[in-house]
């Protein structure tokens, strides 16, 4: 009998799990995520943190390895606080989008394994923009990445509007999540959220699930 070569077998592929949001409201911005980090169906951690402020009035949410989130978040924080020094304001949100769309380009050769919403608030208003492993940037009203997407999408369309409040927004990020986290095995244990308004960085919470 003629046992399979190992190149026949093919191996099982496995993503790391996340839901990750932006939702941009009248006059505030939410960027959130839960907290579990899994391939396929073993939980790595419970404590992943995959929402990071990046300035006062910008931060940035990812979908994907969480080492690969670490690093490019440092660079991209680097050439921000160079940006502030340099030319003595704080850099817009698509500025900090194109810093970090820049260089997910520049290693699209050997790729970062992340999905990105950037989000905040500038004097042109609220921003939410989704950039993919290579750097493309769109612009919308929200964004949704990661394996449990199509939960917490469905939740979102159904209840927004474009003239939401700050805190509307925020409820709206915590129950499209707690959705999601009820019917997706790579999302759970907890939400992450920073909510940003005029003011700046209004709410950095740890929500309980």
């Amino acid at each position: 009998m003629m046992m399979p070569r190992d190149t026949d077998m093919a191996a099982p592929l496995y993503y790391p799990g996340a839901t990750t949001l932006g939702i941009r409201g009248k006059d505030s911005v939410v960027i959130a995520a839960e907290k579990r980090f899994a391939y396929g169906y073993f939980v790595m951690s419970k404590q992943a943190r995959k929402v990071f402020k990046i300035s006062n009035n910008v931060g940035a949410a990812c979908a994907g390895v969480v080492a690969d989130m670490q690093n490019m978040i440092k660079e991209v924080t680097a050439v921000v606080n160079l940006y502030r020094l340099e030319q003595g304001v704080e850099p817009s949100v698509k500025t900090v989008a194109k810093i970090l769309s820049w260089n997910l380009f520049g290693n699209r050769y050997f790729p970062y394994f992340m999905e990105t919403i950037v989000g905040g608030i500038d004097s042109q208003g609220p921003h939410v923009i989704v950039l993919d492993p290579l750097g493309s940037m769109i612009e919308d009203d929200y964004a949704v990445v990661g394996t449990g997407a199509e939960v917490a999408v469905g939740v979102i369309e159904n209840l927004y509007r474009k003239d939401m409040s700050a805190t509307e927004i925020r409820d709206l990020a915590a129950k499209a999540i707690k959705a999601s986290i009820a019917r997706d095995a790579g999302s759970g244990n907890g939400i992450d959220l920073l909510l940003y308004t005029q003011k700046g960085l209004e709410a950095e919470e740890s929500i309980t699930v």
